[in-house]
């Protein structure tokens, strides 16, 4: 009746707390009322807390320690964020740079801006239902739905690990001259080791190495901006749009298109619950909210900033150079120019978004099938059925970088299925309540939507083509 009466529907408030209650740590049985380190009084009848109890009477709780609870909802939108950093990306933007100078910076920095939103969103969805994108697709479609969903997406999930370990692999060859095969068995590895301490009691331990490791790939990417400092003005010049030719048009949308990984929305709806071990205190859910902008906005503007530091290097140091459209080709570029412990740090940066985002796209892939199938996988499961394609490609390919393009475009196509029920989702009252999307966020979300299906769509079409 308390989550009714609230406007939330049924099981929203799932891991809240019934009436608000158990966030103080104290438990009123039926026909009682209780305050915060008060003992529980008997009533001369039964009350029903209304949504204001809900929604905005905690708002000055503070966390388990004595501080703010602002601190502890701070996390999840940095794991997230390693979506945008993986080699992928890293591939993308120094062709582009390599290629067009600083001509697509306002391309990066449109593209950034539009993720911050689909990521609020996601972790929007997952704060007010306490439920994950996959487990509402889960409980809404048929049983022949959820299969044929969890199929694309697993295809997904592993189209992202195809790319994230084959970029790992390739920075191990650089560094220590390994073959393809194994260094793509050492990433596997490593990167199962580390989602052992994803959920329950040592999640916040696999968050802090995620974010350390984004840190890496930072200082990785960015030291050559030290080395070579950029013209500021040149990148200022950069943020105005326009294009060159047909081939600038065709590199933005590649940027663009590729701007929101499926796998990044699926998993932030469920990094904002899992951040909270079982039986944990939760802020309310307008502390959250407003922790989780904070979180998001940080995170995606240090992704951001990793994204736009490879195109102004490559803009700057490799501008016109051969060679520089593929990971190898780039890394031999940059040490090159600026020296081989430059290019020894750039391989480290690539190594850190390996291990860091194909675990986390692991991490998304068991939450999918656990929402979709209600399947409850083992995660060393889940990595060897992403592993293995990827694996295999190393194995037989003979260039494995093209192998990132092919995941690029399945990545395109997965893009749909995400981005549009989230936009539906996060506008259904009977989901949100009060906290569903007002008119006008609503249909900004639907323009960024339509732009980034439209580009994904146009890449595809590209690309099948021969014309990418």
């Amino acid at each position: 009746m308390v989550r009714e009466e609230a406007g939330l529907g049924t099981g929203d408030l799932s891991g809240q707390g019934d009436a608000g209650s158990q966030e103080h740590g104290v438990s009123a049985p039926a026909g009682t009322l209780s305050e915060p380190g008060q003992p529980v009084r008997p009533l001369a009848k039964p009350v029903t807390l209304d949504s204001s109890r809900l929604a905005d009477g905690l708002e000055e709780e503070k966390s388990p320690s004595g501080g703010h609870a602002l601190v502890s909802i701070l996390g999840p939108a940095f794991v997230a964020a390693v979506a945008y950093v993986d080699p992928g990306n890293v591939a993308a933007n120094i062709t582009s740079g390599a290629r067009y100078g600083y001509l697509l910076v306002w391309v990066l920095v449109l593209a950034n801006a539009m993720s911050v939103l689909i990521q609020y969103q996601s972790a929007k969805l997952g704060i007010v239902t306490g439920k994950s994108l996959p487990q509402i697709l889960g409980e809404r479609l048929s049983d022949a739905g959820r299969y044929m969903f969890f199929m694309q997406a697993e295809v997904i999930a592993i189209a992202t690990d195809l790319a994230e370990v084959i970029g790992g692999a390739i920075a191990l060859k650089l560094l220590f001259d390994l073959p393809l095969f194994l260094g793509g068995c050492i990433i596997g590895l490593v990167s199962t080791i580390l989602l052992w301490f994803q959920g329950g009691k040592t999640h916040r331990m696999f968050e802090m190495v995620v974010i350390a490791l984004l840190l890496v790939i930072t200082f990785g990417f960015i030291a050559g901006l030290f080395v070579d400092p950029p013209d500021g003005m040149a990148v200022v010049q950069g943020l105005i749009p326009r294009f060159r030719d047909t081939g600038s048009v065709l590199m933005a949308t590649s940027i663009l298109g590729a701007t929101v990984m499926p796998h990044a929305i699926y998993l932030h709806s469920t990094l904002v619950n899992d951040h909270y071990a079982k039986g944990e205190r939760k802020p309310s859910i307008k502390r959250q909210l407003k922790g989780s902008k904070i979180d998001v906005v940080w995170a995606l503007l240090l992704a951001g900033s990793v994204n736009l530091a490879l195109l102004v290097l490559a803009a700057n140091s490799l501008y016109g150079m051969e060679g520089t459209d593929s990971i190898e080709g780039a890394q031999h570029a940059i040490a090159t120019v600026l020296g081989p412990t430059v290019g020894v740090i750039f391989s480290v940066g690539l190594l850190a978004s390996s291990l860091s985002s194909t675990s986390v796209g692991t991490y998304a892939g068991s939450e999918i099938m656990r929402g979709l199938l209600h399947v409850k996988a083992p995660m060393w499961a889940c990595r060897v059925v992403t592993l293995v394609p990827a694996l295999v490609v190393l194995w037989f390919s003979t260039n494995p970088t093209y192998a990132l393009i092919v995941g690029q475009v399945v990545l395109s196509i997965g893009i749909p299925f995400a981005i549009i029920p989230l936009m539906r989702y996060t506008r259904d009252k009977g989901l949100m309540g009060q906290y569903r999307d007002g008119m006008v966020k609503h249909l900004i979300f639907i323009l960024v939507a339509v732009l980034i299906v439209a580009l994904n769509i146009m890449l595809v079409y590209l690309t099948v083509t021969g014309q990418a």
